[in-house]
């Protein structure tokens, strides 16, 4: 799988496995000695067939001379540890939360995208003493406001057994498959999606075991209502939110931002993009961040 120049692998052991992330490494970025001194920024991708560390590749190296990155495999997903089990909520809860202890010694900056922005959130509600900030792209839970997910014609047949993972193997896990996916439901421009994008996902969807944690979230197993928490949040946040994300469009995004102002700080929608601007528009993703940062960082 992808690994840009001037970042290693490492891991951490979770209570489901080990748990593979990236970091930046050697002469490319810093002195070694100073690279512990500075400020750390979590990236953590989201969920979908072939997810892994890969989402935000191209948008963690811009930040390499100034910050500590992590960017892990959450488990079931890339090079991580892949269990044999249903996934359920609690079991990214928890191994995200012991990420975040065994790598950062001081609150962090976490950078997560969809379903994981959303269980970033919760994260940091239980423990808001691991996080300084949060900028999340189209954080949503799937079952937001009462909203059903597993309700879809889809989601049933994915939720009959053996076809499940015939399903899998055949529709999800393939490169026209994958770029089917990507180009139809994934981005908003069709053209944006390259061979390596494809490749990357691909590799990760065909892991040994990698259809444990795809199905899991095919099937709502993963979903809940972030609505239900959002108040909660204290963590000062950010949100990026593509306008043609096709699974929660930006009027859910809005409607969460509005229930917690104090703590969501500024609500961006980004015309024509998709669920991930981080590979659609890594550039103008990144600009945000940087602007973001010391927006939320001031205090």
């Amino acid at each position: 799988m992808f690994q840009p120049p001037g970042f290693e692998q490492r891991s951490v052991i979770t209570s489901l496995g080990k748990m593979v992330y990236y970091t930046g490494a050697g002469s490319l970025w810093q002195e070694s000695e100073k690279a512990e001194e500075q400020e750390t920024l979590v990236f953590l991708h989201g969920f979908g067939g072939g997810s892994s560390a890969y989402e935000w590749s191209k948008v963690y190296p811009a930040f390499a001379s100034q910050y500590r990155i992590l960017a892990p495999d959450l488990i079931g997903w890339g090079r991580s540890e892949h269990p044999e089990r249903n996934y359920q909520i609690e079991d990214y809860l928890t191994t995200i939360r012991e990420f975040f202890e065994q790598t950062c010694t001081a609150p962090v900056t976490a950078i997560a995208s969809s379903l994981t922005a959303a269980f970033t959130v919760r994260v940091a509600i239980a423990n808001p003493h691991l996080f300084k900030s949060l900028i999340l792209v189209t954080p949503a839970g799937l079952s937001d406001f009462g909203e059903n997910y597993t309700r879809s014609i889809f989601v049933q047949i994915v939720s009959i057994p053996l076809l499940d993972r015939l399903l899998y193997s055949t529709g999800v896990a393939t490169s026209g498959g994958i770029r089917s996916f990507l180009e139809q439901r994934q981005f908003a421009q069709p053209n944006r999606v390259y061979d390596e994008i494809v490749e990357a996902y691909l590799q990760s969807a065909q892991q040994p075991h990698a259809e444990y944690a795809a199905l899991s979230f095919v099937r709502g197993d993963l979903c809940f209502d972030l609505s239900l928490y959002i108040e909660q949040l204290t963590t000062p946040t950010a949100i990026i939110w593509g306008q043609k994300s096709q699974f929660t469009g930006p009027e859910i995004g809005r409607r969460l931002a509005q229930q917690n102002p104090q703590a969501i700080q500024v609500f961006q929608q980004l015309e024509d993009v998709g669920l991930t601007p981080q590979l659609e528009l890594p550039a103008v993703t990144i600009g945000l961040i940087k602007k973001f940062l010391p927006l939320l960082n001031h205090q």
